[in-house]
């Protein structure tokens, strides 16, 4: 059985601390989902669109790596990519308690799909699209938290990012 992975987030924008998640798991997968979750709960700064097509832009040349966009239940959408299972990034302690009682919830809806736990590097804990977003709202500098290709995506955007 082929090892599938969806990992989800919105991705609004994808930073080094993404990619980092990303990378230390493409050994363990055959393949990766990256799944561009539409939650209506929050008002994203960049469509899924362009969000995917950032993605696929960074990993043009990893087949393995595909994006996928979608809405409702993340298990729904394991199902959907054929995903035997979801990989989450742990930056914090606060974070694993969160995604545990995620999991939990994942387990109970469909025992198949298992959750993977990976934490972040030392240098991209602080690294949150989150606080992401507020630099770029305010004019900073955000060249340190996201690929080069978002970056310039950014200040083709007319951005003020540096």
């Amino acid at each position: 059985m082929a090892r599938i992975c969806l990992f989800p987030g919105t991705f609004d924008p994808i930073t080094f601390g993404h990619l980092d998640i990303i990378e230390r798991a493409m050994p363990l997968f055959d393949k990766i989902y990256i799944g561009i979750g539409l939650n209506s709960n929050k008002v994203p700064m960049f469509s899924p669109e362009l969000r995917s097509e950032w993605i696929n832009q960074i990993f043009a040349n990893e087949p393995r790596i595909e994006s996928v966009i979608y809405e409702g239940l993340t298990v729904e959408c394991c199902k959907k990519v054929e995903a035997n299972f979801i990989l989450r990034g742990i930056r914090y302690v606060s974070d694993f308690e969160y995604e545990k009682a995620i999991a939990d919830m994942n387990r109970s809806l469909d025992g198949e799909i298992e959750t993977v736990f990976l934490t972040c590097l030392p240098q991209f804990t602080s690294v949150a699209s989150t606080l992401v977003r507020d630099v770029i709202r305010n004019g900073g500098d955000v060249s340190q938290f996201v690929p080069k290709l978002v970056l310039n995506s950014l200040k083709a955007m007319q951005h003020t990012i540096i």
